[in-house]
């Protein structure tokens, strides 16, 4: 079926009327048209499978992103046994992360259609900055427009050398409309990312790197999905609930004054007190042994 635009949000977890509540046990994460799920040793890799077109955000893409994400949320408490502890998300084929949105489609978008489509994916990536686990986006090929805009919403962006980064869209007479006018030059500074999106310049993964757009670089495809998992996976061992109130507390800070910002701090650090692991994790520390936190 043809998604509507914008894609709604409500509280009995639906998109456009489908229910996509979760099993509160085990994770049934769904099946897409243009997405890939692998869940292994709690790590969720997301890939996005339209190879023939480099990946591109088609608004099938988007509506499949956003029930996916929405089942991960879903998956990350304790009740459901916090199954998914990190996500890595990359894109199919070798070429691509994401090429950027689907420009056949949106050539024939009106103003108020474009205006949907951009604000659907704005929701999106809201949902990956709320998630209470970590999402890495494994960059190997194109990230540009759409496709860097959506590795922004990601905790870390790590890439291969092949990697290419870039917000071109002045180069089709239009403007950054997934965010990279409001997360690009959070995560560069605002005289780079005013550079990138005025010039419609690509960068390869070095200058990335220089510019603190991505946080690794690695020599290769495998070994970027290697770096991916084991960072995950570091992560896995920490108390889950400790680091969903840390991204939960940067995130709302973001953007903010020192003293909002603070005021998100102090409530992020007065919630880890009501936890059963931050007396798990304080007691293990005193008796020296290592703790085992269950989530709660």
């Amino acid at each position: 079926m043809e998604p509507r635009w914008p894609l709604a949000w409500d509280p009995d977890h639906t998109i456009n009327g489908e229910d996509v509540t979760m099993n509160s046990t085990i994770p049934d994460l769904g099946s897409y048209q243009t997405l890939e799920l692998d869940l292994a040793d709690g790590v969720l890799t997301l890939t996005v499978n339209r190879p023939e077109a480099l990946n591109a955000l088609s608004q099938q893409v988007v509506a499949d992103l956003w029930k996916a994400f929405t089942a991960i949320q879903d998956s990350c408490t304790h009740d459901a046994g916090w199954p998914v502890r990190g996500v890595i998300v990359t894109g199919a084929g070798g070429k691509a992360f994401v090429a950027g949105a689907d420009i056949r489609e949106m050539s024939s978008m009106d103003p108020e259609a474009a205006s949907g489509y951009g604000r659907s994916m704005h929701a999106v990536t809201l949902l990956i900055e709320k998630l209470p686990v970590p999402v890495i986006a494994a960059v190997d090929g194109f990230a540009l427009g759409g496709g860097c805009e959506f590795a922004l919403a990601c905790d870390f962006i790590y890439a291969s050398e092949a990697a290419q980064f870039g917000q071109p869209e002045v180069n089709l007479g239009l403007v950054p409309g997934f965010g990279g006018s409001v997360r690009l030059p959070q995560r560069v500074g605002l005289g780079p990312a005013r550079e990138l999106i005025y010039t419609g310049r690509r960068i390869d993964a070095a200058a990335a790197l220089r510019l603190g757009l991505v946080n690794r670089v690695l020599p290769t495809r495998e070994a970027l999905f290697d770096a991916a998992r084991a960072t995950l996976g570091e992560i896995a061992g920490k108390a889950p609930a400790a680091v969903g109130l840390a991204k939960q507390s940067i995130t709302g800070a973001t953007g903010r004054s020192t003293a909002k910002g603070l005021e998100v701090e102090a409530e992020a650090f007065r919630e880890a007190f009501t936890t059963e692991d931050m007396r798990e994790g304080t007691t293990a520390f005193l008796e020296k042994r290592k703790a085992v936190f269950a989530g709660k």
